[in-house]
């Protein structure tokens, strides 16, 4: 049973309870997210943990007086599809202390965060990143955005006709810096899918930068170019060979391919470095221009999760690619306003209504499996393909497919 007041939500089952937590515990929260994940708590750096803290948007499940799970919200900007930034409930901070497990902690949770945003009509869809795989499906989310490890040699040659430009790249210390890199951030984040918007707290999280979270390398680096940036760690190794320094790269901004080349160009031929590595997108640039892709190691693993909190709303809100005019059947166990059938129509420019029918379905789905395609970046083919969508009208999902795929795999850097 939910009851809802002016603070948040409140939920009871058995002794636990679900609500707001104040400032005054927040020891408690490092004790909770530590133990959770494996960590002592002299290696958190409370510091880093403060600076993207809300407490009007944090839930504490307690027994008794003992806080014993934590789940919160960030507000923050997603761009979506066609339409670009878009608020999104950025869920984080999902924790519950070993010996409290197997009680229903995280599904009170997860319950009263969701329920919340219905009510409120605030974000009509969260996202979060999973510690394991496992866990969000049964909540809602669908898996909607993965990421590329890649590691590139240092030196290695770009193909004949990349442009790099005229431009030269400079390193600047970080105050001197920042005042571009925020200005390029802000204006390409709009064009990406899956990236967030960052205000001044944000930022601070992004790039904290204390010792303890630098594992032995260098403090941030950043390379700037008139039309991005990038930012970088350096370690310094020495073999038989002689140097074998490694570079880790935060990320690479690029408001045209000439910058993106060049910055990548940059950072190969840095002095005294033997590999260069990171995490992006899936589709990104640097191994197409490499004159042999397989200097390149990729690895692609799972990324954004994406749960549509309000099915109408939040569909309407993305852009489409092509026009469409469909019936979904939908599944929502845990937020059941979203059960039953939807009709979506897409225009010609994109834009969608969706409304409530009693028309019969095109095809049958569940919330996540809408959720896993909502960024353009999971085709709904793939989901009918692996029996997760049922078609009822044949063409159905490959039409509707065709409309939600993205330009560019959908890509979030940072891990919240």
């Amino acid at each position: 049973m939910a009851t809802s007041g002016r603070l948040g939500y409140e939920e009871r089952v058995s002794e636990l309870t679900v609500r707001l937590v104040t400032e005054d515990l927040f020891d408690e929260i490092l004790l909770t997210f530590g133990s959770a994940f494996l960590r002592d708590l002299e290696n958190l750096d409370p510091d880093w943990f403060r600076s993207d803290f809300e407490p009007d948007r944090f839930h504490g499940c307690f027994d008794g007086d003992e806080l014993v799970g934590t789940a919160a919200v960030l507000t923050r900007d997603i761009t979506l599809p066609g339409t670009g930034p878009t608020p999104v409930a950025g869920v984080t901070t999902v924790a519950v202390k070993p010996w409290h497990r197997r009680r229903g902690a995280a599904s009170m949770l997860m319950h009263v965060q969701l329920h919340g945003l219905h009510e409120e009509q605030r974000e009509p869809f969260a996202a979060l990143w999973a510690s394991e795989g496992s866990i969000y499906g049964r909540f809602g989310y669908g898996l909607a955005a993965h990421y590329s490890t890649i590691k590139v040699p240092g030196g290695v040659p770009f193909r004949a006709g990349v442009d790099l430009g005229k431009d030269r790249i400079r390193e600047l210390p970080r105050a001197e810096a920042m005042k571009h890199v925020t200005a390029v951030y802000d204006r390409v984040a709009p064009t990406r899918v899956g990236w967030l918007s960052r205000a001044e707290p944000s930022w601070n999280m992004h790039l904290w930068d204390s010792e303890r979270n630098r594992d032995g390398a260098s403090a941030y680096r950043f390379a700037v170019h008139p039309d991005g940036y990038a930012i970088f760690r350096t370690t310094s190794k020495w073999d038989d060979r002689g140097p074998a320094g490694e570079l880790k790269v935060r990320e690479i901004v690029a408001a045209s391919p000439v910058a993106a080349a060049a910055l990548w160009r940059y950072l190969l031929d840095y002095d005294q470095v033997r590999l260069v590595n990171g995490m992006f997108a899936v589709d990104e640039p640097v191994t197409t221009m490499l004159h042999d892709k397989e200097q390149a190691v990729r690895l692609t693993k799972d990324g954004l999760w994406v749960r549509l909190v309000d099915v109408d709303r939040a569909l309407a809100l993305r852009g489409y690619g092509t026009p469409l005019d469909t019936v979904f059947q939908v599944t929502d166990v845990l937020c059941p306003w979203n059960q039953g059938r939807w009709r979506l129509a897409v225009d010609s420019a994109g834009a969608a209504t969706v409304e409530r029918t009693t028309a019969d379905p095109d095809m049958v789905l569940d919330i996540a499996d809408l959720g896993a395609a909502y960024l353009g970046g999971v085709r709904l083919t793939e989901l009918a393909a692996a029996g997760l969508i049922t078609e009822l009208t044949p063409g159905a999902v490959t039409k509707a497919s065709r409309a939600f795929i993205g330009d560019h795999a959908p890509h979030c850097q940072e891990v919240f």
